[in-house]
């Protein structure tokens, strides 16, 4: 089980439950850990957001997600023309590859 974990610049510091030194540690070199996915529809997962069609309020498709890139602020969608959407202003999950958005005035422009 995970008790505790932070981000430690590209790389995650990850506690689990019982392995308290750096000699337990070691000792899972190399062992592949798998966990059951966490089922919350409410939850934003990366692997469903690439590729998905971004569509803004305004009900104009803004173009797919090909990235998303790690920000202090909020992680930022990259779409495919280059544009940045701050995660904030995702109305919720994909629905059938579709992901809609409400950004603030002239995000568009930028």
């Amino acid at each position: 089980m995970v008790q505790r974990a932070r981000r430690d610049g590209k790389r995650w510091r990850v506690h689990f439950a019982g392995v308290d030194d750096r000699d337990a540690a070691e000792s899972w070199t190399g062992t592949t850990l798998l966990a059951a996915p966490i089922d919350d529809p409410s939850e934003l997962w990366v692997h469903e957001l690439i590729g998905a069609r971004v569509i803004s309020a305004d009900g104009v498709e803004r173009g797919r997600v090909v990235e998303l890139h790690a920000n202090p602020a909020s992680d930022l969608l990259v779409l495919e023309s280059g544009a940045l959407v701050p995660l904030t202003f995702v109305l919720g999950p994909p629905a059938d590859g579709v992901l809609r958005v409400d950004v603030p005035e002239g995000l568009w422009d930028l």
